[in-house]
């Protein structure tokens, strides 16, 4: 494990492997340097790459300083982007997509990058979110705010969260819950079912990918569409037979040709 200090002083865990040039991976909600499908994909392309995959803040080993803001995170990539020389490529999944977009429009230096399945809401395709997820995510006990994220953020049924309890991967999640209100906040008002703005992508020089997996839910698959038009120099790209749970085999290749050609 190697550390970095973000702008505010909070301390940033990170994992360095590989060889070849940097890409830093950003993971999603629930996830950390020890759990979900970073670790592989990051062994995936080690052999191309020094790949760097770390704890975002309030996660693993990474520390956490109040007030939080979307901001701070910002400043949390761009230290490891640091570490990585100056500049690098990046992956983002899911709300670590719409953390890395948010983080490259504002300036931190993204080279080339890939986001797949920011979780963004576009239209009134699906139920709508909450408004008030934010806090209500805030309020609830680590358990209940990740029924609360999977049922009202997510989109999945009831029955299918009872039966992730059962699951060993449970205990990693409810570990980091206190930092889904996080999450909600860098994803923000991209999720309430109104057509992007595309202003707030305008800054990005970077050439982009912006990828969602075949058997996606539609909405979903309608936002990554609408959000590859909306990103300068982005093209869309779909990787069949996939949902937002892509495997490691499946988007690797993905991420390894659009950074090499």
């Amino acid at each position: 494990m190697n550390t970095t200090t973000s702008a505010d002083g909070t301390t940033i865990a990170y994992d360095r492997i590989g060889s070849g040039p940097a890409l830093v991976l950003v993971d999603g909600a629930l996830c950390s340097r020890a759990q979900g499908p970073l670790p592989e994909v990051a062994g995936q392309l080690q052999d191309a790459f020094t790949v760097y995959t770390y704890d975002r803040r309030g996660r693993g080993d990474s520390g956490d300083t109040e007030p939080y803001s979307p901001e701070r995170e910002i400043e949390d990539l761009a230290a490891v982007v640091a570490e990585a020389g100056g500049s690098a490529y990046a992956y983002g999944t899911s709300s670590g997509a719409a953390l890395l977009l948010r983080a490259t429009a504002a300036g931190v230096p993204i080279t080339r990058l890939v986001a797949f399945e920011p979780p963004f809401v576009v239209d009134d395709s699906r139920k709508p979110i909450p408004a008030d997820w934010v806090d209500q995510l805030a309020a609830r006990e680590p358990g209940q705010a990740v029924k609360y994220f999977m049922t009202k953020g997510i989109g999945l049924p009831g029955f299918v969260v009872t039966m992730m309890r059962l699951m060993p991967a449970w205990k990693g999640m409810t570990a980091v819950a206190h930092t889904l209100p996080y999450d909600a906040k860098v994803v923000g008002g991209n999720c309430f079912g109104k057509p992007l703005d595309a202003s707030q992508w305008e800054s990005i020089k970077a050439p982009a990918l912006i990828v969602n997996g075949g058997k996606s839910p539609a909405w979903m698959r309608t936002s990554v569409a609408a959000l590859a038009q909306a990103v300068p120099n982005a093209r869309h790209e779909v990787v069949a037979g996939q949902n937002h749970m892509i495997k490691a085999t499946a988007i690797a290749p993905v991420i390894r040709a659009f950074l090499t050609t």
